[in-house]
């Protein structure tokens, strides 16, 4: 059975009762979603982007002109991992732990494991974030347990300055 024709709904021999029941199965699912891969360069400051989303991901764009996320914390809902795209990046975690990845390299963060990071190249840091929820309350907790807002000053918070016409990633 060609699947390119079945994609098309035009299997030639396709029986009635196969049609039927794969229009049955294809009811209400949801279509694929495309997206692109683009974000502003910046002079001074981070920047966060969703790129797209479901009830259990999430993949965001994210890019640092300097600094990165200064404080220790965790994630209580969800495993994540951040994938350098441009730049460097170095890692901390809670007991020593420190590690500098470069491009395509990366770090994996299971649901609670504490770490912050900073941009440590001579170019932005550009990061591709994809996180799946897991069962558990929200949070973004401190080393202490106190909420950590992502965009406060503890975390190392600048506002964002951008290049102007500079953009790193897919063409519009």
């Amino acid at each position: 059975m060609s699947t390119d024709l079945l994609d098309r709904g035009r299997l030639e021999d396709e029986t009635e009762e196969m049609r039927l029941k794969r229009e049955k199965n294809l009811e209400g699912t949801p279509p694929p979603e495309f997206f692109k891969l683009r974000a502003p360069l910046l002079a001074e400051g981070r920047s966060d982007q969703k790129i797209t989303s479901t009830d259990t991901m999430q993949v965001r764009l994210k890019v640092y002109a300097s600094g990165g996320e200064n404080a220790l914390h965790n994630h209580t809902d969800q495993d994540h991992f951040h994938l350098v795209l441009q730049g460097r990046g170095t890692f901390f975690g809670p007991r020593g732990e420190e590690r500098e990845v470069g491009q395509y390299e990366g770090v994996m963060l299971p649901k609670g494991c504490f770490y912050r990071f900073l941009s440590s190249g001579d170019e932005p840091l550009v990061l591709l974030r994809v996180g799946c929820k897991v069962p558990g309350e929200k949070n973004r907790l401190n080393v202490y347990g106190d909420p950590l807002p992502a965009n406060s000053a503890e975390n190392g918070k600048i506002a964002p300055v951008l290049k102007e016409g500079a953009f790193w990633g897919a063409a519009e």
